[in-house]
């Protein structure tokens, strides 16, 4: 209910959300934290403060809380165990999700699909081989929007080849748009699901479709262009995907095809790898090697040590250094007890402090 009522208070956004954890250690603690102690928070202004001394949207918060559990969608806040460990990692990503379904957000492999509104019968077709050829591997999720042409020939493919699929949507998850695709929609429920940052009751708007590709992309290890002109939300999702360090794909097509302009634009420009088939995942997303971590330094060490000082190794081995407010809320430790714990690992010689409250391995 808090975490709800964090994104319902006026002036509270995703980043200022996990400015508040990370300083107030849960979201109930930010809204017992005194207006004083609010006021210290970086990004907290007075109109803030008093907007979450405001009970009002608790008990809003509570409403949309019921609302969700009569319909079967699932809260989900960025500190919660389900919440897609890959979209949690990009600075812009929601604080808060609404999801329908049963799928795995934290599936091994996530492979989005997503291509022009007006799909050719080549780009169906080859859309349909990517899912079939995928569907030879365990732990495969495929994402898309749920719109016309490519995107809702992966799902229906998905559907028919038995492969795990989320609907990322520009409006609340029980309103599927277009109206036409709710038969699939509810299908998808079944072993995939519906995935969204509005709330329910949410109609589709224009600025929100640009905004949930950054979903699509964030959540997935690589971007599939199928078909795109040299405009449109698919070229939009593969430049956020870029963005966030993820492998993109196009499909080449024809010279003079409108519908190929967007894919052939991205393999000249260098910002896609051609696509040729499911090996090329296979080759770059390193899906045939099984190799064991190499060990470290300092593995009797890390086996020691409790849960959270293992979340900040774990990240620290993901990025080569760290601020300590990055460090905060990625934890999820609040700032308090986080630098106690920092103290302790590098005493241990694990880790060590650089100029500017950022911390490396050692």
């Amino acid at each position: 209910m808090y975490k709800v009522a964090l994104g319902l208070t006026s002036g509270v956004g995703d980043v200022t959300t996990r400015q508040l954890i990370s300083y107030c250690g849960s979201a109930a603690a930010v809204f017992k934290t005194p207006k004083g102690k609010l006021l210290k928070v970086p990004g907290i202004g007075p109109k803030t403060a008093e907007a979450l001394l405001n009970k009002e949207n608790i008990a809003e918060a509570e409403k949309e809380c019921e609302l969700a559990q009569k319909q079967n969608i699932h809260i989900l806040f960025y500190t919660d165990p389900a919440y897609p460990s890959r979209l949690k990692n990009i600075t812009d990503a929601p604080a808060l999700l609404y999801f329908k379904g049963n799928a795995d957000l934290n599936s091994e492999k996530i492979i989005a699909v997503v291509g022009t509104r007006k799909a050719t019968p080549y780009g169906k077709h080859v859309t349909e081989q990517i899912v079939q050829e995928l569907s030879a591997y365990p732990s495969v999720l495929v994402v898309s929007g749920l719109a016309y042409g490519i995107d809702i020939a992966a799902h229906k493919a998905a559907l028919q080849y038995k492969v795990p699929t989320l609907g990322v949507m520009a409006s609340g998850a029980d309103i599927v748009y277009p109206s036409g695709h709710k038969n699939t929609a509810a299908q998808m429920e079944e072993s995939g699901g519906l995935l969204t940052e509005y709330r329910i009751g949410t109609k589709p708007d224009a600025p929100y479709f640009p905004a949930r590709n950054r979903i699509i992309a964030g959540i997935s290890d690589a971007v599939i262009v199928v078909e795109a002109a040299i405009t449109g939300g698919a070229l939009i999702t593969a430049e956020i995907a870029n963005g966030y360090n993820r492998d993109v794909f196009a499909v080449p097509g024809n010279l003079d095809a409108p519908c190929s302009e967007g894919c052939n634009m991205l393999i000249r420009n260098h910002k896609a790898n051609i696509f040729t088939g499911v090996k090329d995942l296979v080759y770059y997303l390193n899906w045939d090697q099984q190799a064991a971590p190499a060990k470290s330094k300092h593995t009797d060490q890390y086996e020691q040590l409790d849960e959270d000082s293992k979340k900040i190794v774990n990240l620290l081995q993901q990025n080569k250094e760290m601020l300590m407010d990055d460090l905060s809320w990625k934890a999820q430790i609040p700032v308090s007890k986080l630098a106690s714990l920092l103290l302790t690992l590098e005493l241990q010689g694990l880790l060590k402090a650089l100029p500017g409250k950022k911390f490396t391995l050692s």
